[in-house]
């Protein structure tokens, strides 16, 4: 339990339905859904749509999406694929010979075909309950009358900026400036798209005038997609994949999808006594980061399409992690995990719901960096990812860049369970973060017993790119301890990631907590 001296967030529990979520309105739409007599996948579409409206800089219906629900009754966890596809006329080779080695991020080749709008109406029709037009109401609503800006979005927005050009300057800005906190913004533009897909399905979105207009901005940027490429998106179901921690079980998504590197990151913690350290003490702070480089070193090597993974049995063994975790020297910081695992590897925005009948939904949904791509249909408004940057272009990797291949993703959601029972969705936000924030939130529950809100609220460090950014909630006592195991560590300017969970527990009671990090919440009735 928090101390009620100290700022806080209490636990929100209810027993008929719970959402949590990064922005009020989402979570309260969500509720309003599962009232009407909607389920939770129902309520899931329902809200995350909206929060396209309400965080536009995160995520949008030109992005993707990745799901893990529980239907009713079962403690089964299945998996949804809602990741787009690169046109088929993607060509690695003509970016190499102009002198790219990395696919640039605010360009055309960088948008994938938008995989959710597909995944949200195949999930409606299979497991939703109300209806597509129900459920798609409240954003044609709010996207028409306008959302104030909350104050986590306003910053967000400030930071990312720059991103936008052309069409999309005119649609995401208000009078040429960054929308201020409590000022109104509407998408009028998005409002149509919705209300065509609430009454034609999802090829309101893929064929005919709204593809269209996003062929068009694409192509008068040079970008190679065309009509067939959008017609031809389909979301595809897989099999999660799981390992169990110290009696807790973490389902994650399977590739494109990097959930892979939390597994194998909380594989190599095993290997250390984390319940025997400080939780917020340098020691756990250095172990997590050298764990994570190594994890998400793996990952860069091995996850892809999930028709051209092929070894991941390699990176999620038992072998691997006992390798990877003799590679961590406790006392000092690696310069580079690459060289180090050589040997090895040698041969290589979130919502979720649960409703009276404990069907659980994990489900997120982005448009990758802020603002994607930072390229919107003239018409109307739809901003397009730019997860293709996911790809590479180094020749022969599994994650090449091609024609109607998938990237390698950093949004994941997780479900807990435990003695075979789904006990929490869950999931973090973050980019790159994702994996070590779900081995964070894992490791504070089990080896440290904190609640959902605890586990969430607690400080977070993350080492990106060789630098070790590391929140102002710890202490710069830590922070001078970490400097002197060789980690080069800075304060980030903008907290790290942001996380919504709900625990299911045996009495019949849901617990919902949401990260104070980001604007949302957890409400229940």
């Amino acid at each position: 339990m928090r101390d009620f001296h100290l700022p806080g967030r209490s636990a929100v529990l209810a027993t008929n339905g719970m959402c949590a979520t990064s922005h009020p309105l989402a979570a309260q739409t969500a509720i309003d859904i599962l009232g009407r007599g909607g389920n939770a996948m129902d309520a899931a579409i329902a809200g995350a749509v909206l929060l396209g409206i309400c965080e536009p800089q995160m995520t949008g219906i030109g992005g993707d999406c990745f799901v893990l629900f529980s239907p009713a009754g079962s403690d089964a966890v299945q998996a949804l694929n809602g990741s787009g596809r690169a046109p088929a006329g993607a060509d690695p080779a003509a970016l190499r010979a102009q002198g790219h080695d990395t696919i640039p991020v605010n360009s055309p080749h960088a948008v994938t075909v938008p995989g959710a709008i597909d995944a949200f109406c195949h999930l409606s029709e299979t497991y939703g309950k109300i209806g597509l037009d129900a459920l798609l109401a409240p954003t044609i609503h709010y996207a028409e009358a306008g959302i104030p800006v909350a104050p986590r979005v306003a910053r967000d927005w400030s930071k990312d900026e720059p991103a936008l050009q052309g069409a999309a300057r005119r649609h995401y800005l208000i009078d040429g400036k960054v929308p201020r906190v409590g000022q109104i913004f509407a998408a009028p533009g998005q409002a149509e798209v919705l209300r065509r897909v609430a009454r034609d399905g999802r090829d309101a979105f893929y064929t005919g005038e709204v593809a269209e207009d996003m062929c068009k901005a694409l192509a008068d940027l040079g970008g190679l997609h065309d009509m067939a490429d959008f017609a031809a998106a389909a979301c595809t179901d897989a099999d999660p994949i799981s390992d169990i921690y110290k009696g807790t079980e973490l389902c994650e998504h399977p590739p494109n999808g990097q959930g892979a590197t939390a597994l194998l990151m909380l594989k190599i913690l095993a290997h250390f006594d984390i319940a025997g350290m400080d939780p917020l003490g340098s020691q756990r702070l250095h172990i997590e980061a050298e764990a994570s480089k190594l994890a998400y070193d793996a990952r860069n090597r091995f996850i892809a399409d999930p028709d051209h993974t092929s070894r991941l049995g390699h990176m999620l063994s038992d072998e691997t992690a006992a390798a990877l975790a003799a590679l961590i020297n406790p006392k000092a910081a690696m310069p580079a995990a690459a060289p180090l695992s050589e040997a090895v590897h040698k041969d290589t925005i979130y919502i979720t719901v649960v409703d009276k009948d404990r069907m659980a939904v994990s489900l997120i949904y982005s448009v990758f960096h802020g603002f994607g791509s930072g390229i919107a249909s003239d018409k109307f408004g739809i901003l397009l990812q730019n997860r293709g940057a996911g790809f590479t272009l180094e020749p022969g990797h599994a994650n090449e860049l091609g024609g109607g291949k998938r990237p390698m993703h950093t949004i994941i959601p997780g479900m807990l369970r435990r003695d075979g029972r789904v006990t929490m969705p869950f999931g973090v936000m973050g980019g790159a973060y994702q994996p070590c924030g779900h081995a964070r939130v894992v490791s504070n529950m089990v080896d440290f017993g904190m609640d959902p809100q605890a586990a969430l609220d607690a400080p977070r460090g993350f080492s990106d790119a060789g630098v070790m950014n590391i929140e102002r909630g710890y202490s710069d006592a830590v922070r001078q301890e970490m400097a002197d195991l060789g980690h080069s560590v800075q304060i980030p300017d903008t907290a790290i990631g942001g996380a919504q969970a709900i625990a299911i527990h045996d009495s019949g009671v849901l617990e919902g907590a949401s990260d104070p990090r980001k604007d949302g919440c957890a409400l229940g009735y």
